[in-house]
């Protein structure tokens, strides 16, 4: 699913609210997601998940192409951890 068929899903769950109102707010929490991330923050959401950064310290590579060894630089990167409900959800338990 992409972002606009979730806001479609959300506008035909809800018909009441307008399709643009339920864009600014998937917009907005994703934005809320991605800024806390950026900062460095963990982002917890009960049930679903949580986001946090993780750190991949700079480590030797090796270019598939040609076999040489490449530097690969430090990096955060972003990480999502399931929540039990979701696990036993996509298992088919929930």
């Amino acid at each position: 699913m992409i972002k606009s068929e979730l806001i479609d899903r959300l506008a035909q769950a809800h018909p009441h609210l307008y399709q643009k109102d339920l864009e600014r707010v998937v917009n907005a929490v994703l934005e809320e997601i991605a800024g806390a991330l950026e900062n460095g923050d963990r982002v917890e959401l009960r049930g679903f998940g949580a986001f946090s950064v993780r750190n991949r310290p700079p480590r030797q590579g090796r270019n598939p192409r040609t076999g040489t060894s490449v530097s690969v630089k430090e990096k955060h990167v972003p990480f999502f951890k399931t929540g039990k409900e979701l696990r036993e959800r996509v298992d088919g338990k929930g």
